[in-house]
């Protein structure tokens, strides 16, 4: 796997939008601030033009110029690493347009963002073998102050942290408006993890391995398509276990175990040495089944640990996950931390 160069002092950070821009409030504001904390920060920041347009459909504009502007991003040598600036639902569009072969022939650069960016996060790793980090997108490092999380992903992305750990509470009613765009995360609610192995509870678990996963909602379209290379990357990393993060942003329960079942049966679960489920943003019981019988009903018999309600996806904070790279995670009820070994 390679790891690419961290983000060093004075360096440049690129900023994309290969799903939605931040042309709409609070997202504009946030953005700007984000990119002026920076600046203030002594990085130099490089935008693409669809950082700011709104033409496109589910997405910031013409899928095949986004991927141009991704790519130029990423084949530019003194750019040091990209963040995306924003989520949304059409990105695969972009993914179809992406050259990987010329991306191939770059030096390898981090791809940071979440949700819909699940299109490169997962894909950079099982295609071209190069980590990414799966964490809030652009926009998030515009709010006042910044939440502990995302001074855990700053540090993360100059190669300050080796090790990063969940948060004591979390967000359910977000304070940001358009009259209040550079609110923090307003985190209200005490996190309590449910941990299992085998579909039993227990107080304390570990697991180890390289990370993969995302957003479960961009995993089921991957899968089975000219972009799903997970048996190759089972080939590679298997012996060292594939350790599974995977978080729901629209799909509810039923959605959910529709999801694993279509990747279990596709056979990317084959390598699995644990899960991470992070908190669905539709998670509420469809029909009597919850997110987490949803889950065990497709993996309880491979008798794995699972983490259950962890600091993932769309109910912030999130803590970094960079796919591709080994890490060991240890969790109580309480927390969870992810040690990450680069060297690996």
């Amino acid at each position: 796997m390679k790891i690419p160069d961290f983000l060093p002092k004075g360096g440049t950070i690129g900023v994309t939008a290969p799903s939605f821009g931040c042309v709409s409030e609070p997202y504009a504001s946030a953005f700007g601030n984000a990119l002026r904390v920076f600046q203030d920060m002594g990085y130099r920041v490089r935008t693409t033009p669809d950082c700011f347009m709104d033409d496109g459909i589910g997405i910031s504009t013409d899928p095949k110029e986004c991927a141009r502007e991704f790519m130029s991003l990423y084949t530019d040598s003194s750019v040091d690493i990209i963040l995306s600036a924003g989520g949304g639902e059409l990105m695969c569009g972009t993914l179809s347009n992406v050259d990987f072969d010329r991306l191939a022939e770059a030096k390898p650069k981090f791809f940071a963002g979440y949700s819909d960016n699940t299109n490169l996060t997962f894909t950079l790793p099982t295609i071209l073998d190069t980590a990414s980090i799966y964490c809030p997108c652009a926009p998030s490092f515009g709010m006042k102050p910044w939440h502990e999380s995302i001074r855990q992903d700053m540090e993360l992305f100059c190669g300050g942290r080796t090790t990063v750990s969940g948060f004591a509470a979390y967000e359910t009613q977000s304070l940001k408006t358009e009259d209040n765009p550079l609110a923090p995360y307003n985190c209200t609610e005490k996190k309590v993890l449910t941990l299992c192995k085998g579909g039993k509870a227990v107080r304390e678990t570990a697991m180890e391995g390289r990370l993969l996963g995302g957003c479960l909602d961009i995993l089921t379209i991957l899968c089975g398509t000219k972009y799903d290379k997970v048996q190759e990357f089972n080939s590679r990393y298997g012996g060292e276990g594939i350790v599974w993060f995977l978080e729901a942003c629209d799909l509810n329960p039923l959605a959910i175990r529709r999801s694993l079942w279509q990747m279990r049966e596709a056979g990317w679960f084959e390598a699995a040495s644990g899960f991470v489920f992070g908190r669905p943003l539709n998670g509420a019981a469809v029909m009597g089944l919850d997110a987490h019988e949803a889950a065990l009903g497709v993996i309880r018999d491979l008798g794995k640990p699972v983490i259950f309600d962890a600091d993932l996806g769309h109910l912030p904070p999130a803590v970094p996950f960079v796919t591709g790279a080994w890490g060991r995670i240890c969790a109580d009820t309480e927390n969870f931390s992810i040690r990450y070994d680069f060297g690996r």
